[in-house]
């Protein structure tokens, strides 16, 4: 695979920088280097997907005043071409919500490094094959 595109979502800066830190540059041999894309806004990132070429979305669950699993499912709901979409949630009451925001993959604040990686690695790996999205909610 190419250099895979992901953007990270998140009003909070220090979110937007655990995810990358987490996560890092190559999670995988096999991804390449992943190219972040950071967006602080709601219309930041549905311009940064509707310019293409993004293989999935990082969204914080939390963020304000755009959430982003209102961000998720309106991109599943309106992209016929939707990256692979992860959403960050803060609380366990919070997994329907994942749920109707028909998120690829869920994973629970405080980050874990470990879970976050292979959560977003086995997201990039199914759009490289062009599988169909798993919907996995943890």
């Amino acid at each position: 695979m190419s250099s895979p595109s992901v953007v990270v979502y998140s009003d909070d800066a220090a979110i937007r920088d655990a995810v990358r830190t987490a996560v890092g540059r190559r999670p995988a041999d096999d991804l390449g280097r992943i190219e972040w894309i950071e967006c602080a806004t709601g219309k930041e990132v549905l311009a940064a997907v509707d310019a293409g070429g993004v293989d999935a979305v990082v969204l914080d669950g939390e963020a304000w005043p755009t959430g982003g699993l209102g961000l998720a499912k309106q991109m599943k709901d309106e992209l016929p071409d939707c990256p692979q979409v992860l959403v960050i949630i803060a609380r366990a009451a919070d997994q329907w919500l994942a749920t109707w925001s028909q998120a690829d993959a869920v994973v629970s604040h405080p980050i874990d490094a470990p879970e976050l990686t292979a959560a977003l690695v086995e997201l990039l790996r199914r759009r490289a094959a062009g599988l169909p999205v798993r919907r996995a909610v943890h």
